[in-house]
């Protein structure tokens, strides 16, 4: 049930692999949460998007948003949040020439999500 949407500048696009870092992002939050269900994951790669230091620099940026089903602690979703930024250092680390600022929220899903399978 996990929904992760991941939000990318194009300036990473090269040192950034999407699908490497699903397979070990998607089974992170599913053994994290407690999740039995399927983890769905978007990637967007932000062209139109913006991330500026105070000086007003341009910063490359990756955005990571997890959304659970209600009932995880904070601490559950604090934990949740350092390991994707663990992850995230890891896949950016090697051969990114730049800073990337990175962020990741987990948050509740609103109470009119529904699931089906068709």
């Amino acid at each position: 049930m996990p929904h992760i949407t991941v939000d990318y500048s194009p300036r990473i696009a090269d040192s950034f692999d999407p699908r490497v870092f699903a397979a070990e992002l998607q089974p992170t939050v599913l053994e994290g949460s407690g999740s039995a269900g399927t983890c769905k994951t978007l990637f967007r790669q932000a062209a139109e998007a913006r991330a500026v230091d105070r000086y007003g620099d341009a910063a490359a940026f990756v955005h990571v948003e997890v959304g659970l089903l209600p009932g995880r602690s904070d601490a559950v979703k604090a934990r949740l949040s350092e390991d994707a930024l663990a992850l995230l250092e890891k896949h950016l680390g090697v051969g990114t020439t730049q800073a990337v600022v990175c962020s990741v929220e987990v948050r509740d899903l609103a109470g009119s999500y529904r699931l089906r399978t068709f």
